[in-house]
């Protein structure tokens, strides 16, 4: 496996992918900052050629960046799932997706490609997350919660069952969701309220 991205991020995917006994060829970066990451070396992607045989998850937390880079990269994206992690047999996860640990998939969800599923979040039956989105750490999804592409729901947030969220959403840290969001609202409180809308460019 490479990672591609020496980030913050991509630490905690290579205590992920040790845990899993996957052996990581190498960490590359556009822009390396050092010439290794927890003693493993950092290639700039620029001297490491990428066949479209080689497993690749692209280590990069920010949900725009890691979009960019995934739809340029042609490889094959690899999972990333930490033993911890409660993922019911009858979810789906699709390529390139991360899960922390003590994370829950439960049953009847699906993940969709290049999501972050962080440490001890929580994503309960019957969820829908397209792709490029990041549930932080401590959230929590009742059932049935669609999230549209891109959006990133905030550290201990909270959204109940039923809820659904539009593309490109940046829900708060603490955040609790009552009602549908629409594409690109930024949201914060409890209940949550819109707030502003981000540039729709992606």
């Amino acid at each position: 496996m490479y990672l591609y991205g020496a980030s913050g991020h991509c630490k905690v995917i290579v205590d992920i992918l040790k845990a899993q006994n996957v052996e990581i060829q190498a960490i590359l970066d556009d822009f390396p900052k050092s010439e290794s990451l927890l003693s493993m070396p950092v290639k700039k992607t620029s001297d490491q050629i990428l066949l479209p045989t080689d497993e690749v998850v692209v280590s990069i937390g920010d949900n725009s960046i890691r979009k960019k880079v995934a739809e340029r990269l042609q490889v094959i994206f690899g999972n990333a799932v930490h033993p911890s992690a409660v993922v019911s047999s009858f979810s789906s996860i699709k390529q390139g997706t991360v899960v922390m640990p003590n994370a829950v998939i439960n049953s009847g969800s699906i993940v969709g490609k290049h999501c972050i599923v962080n440490s001890g979040a929580v994503i309960e039956h019957d969820c829908i997350l397209e792709d490029f989105v990041h549930v932080s750490p401590n959230a929590a999804l009742a059932g049935g919660v669609t999230i549209g592409e891109g959006s990133h729901v905030g550290i201990g947030a909270a959204v109940i069952q039923g809820v659904t969220i539009g593309k490109w959403v940046t829900v708060g840290a603490g955040a609790v969701i009552i009602d549908d969001l629409p594409d690109f609202a930024v949201v914060v409180g409890n209940p949550g309220k819109v707030i502003k809308f981000t540039n729709p460019q992606r």
